[in-house]
C-alpha cells in the first residue's frame, strides 16, 4: 500500500484511526491479523497507540463529515486500508462489511 504520512491531515488521520479502531472491534472479537495490520499502519500513518486513544474520543458523527470532505484519492486510499484490515483476519464478517458500506454511504 503506498501511503505517505503527510497524505492525511491531523483531523483526517484522527477519523481514520477512530474508523479502524470501531472495524477491529465491530465484529467482537479482536484477532492477531488484524492487530498485525494496525501496527503496519502505525508506521505508515506515523501514529502511536497515544494516537489510538485520542482518536476513541471523537464522535463518530464527527469523524463521519471529517471523511466525507476528504477527497476522492484520499477516500480511495482508506477504503483499501479499510479492506485490508476487514480481511486480516482470512475474512471479511458481515459487520464489517455493513460497517464500511455506512462509512462511504
Amino acid at each position: 500500500m503506498n501511503i505517505t504520512p503527510t497524505s492525511f491531515s491531523l483531523a483526517e488521520k484522527l477519523a481514520i484511526v477512530n474508523t479502524l479502531d470501531a472495524l477491529i472491534v465491530v465484529d467482537g472479537t479482536v484477532h492477531e491479523g488484524e492487530i498485525n495490520v494496525l501496527t503496519k499502519l502505525m508506521k505508515t500513518l506515523d501514529f502511536d497507540s497515544n494516537f489510538i486513544v485520542q482518536a476513541r474520543n471523537i464522535a463518530t458523527s464527527q469523524c463521519s463529515l471529517i471523511l466525507n470532505e476528504m477527497p476522492q484519492g484520499k477516500k480511495q486510499t482508506l477504503s483499501k486500508i479499510l479492506e485490508e484490515v476487514a480481511i486480516s483476519d482470512g475474512f471479511c464478517h458481515e459487520k464489517e462489511t455493513s460497517l464500511i458500506e455506512n462509512i462511504f454511504s
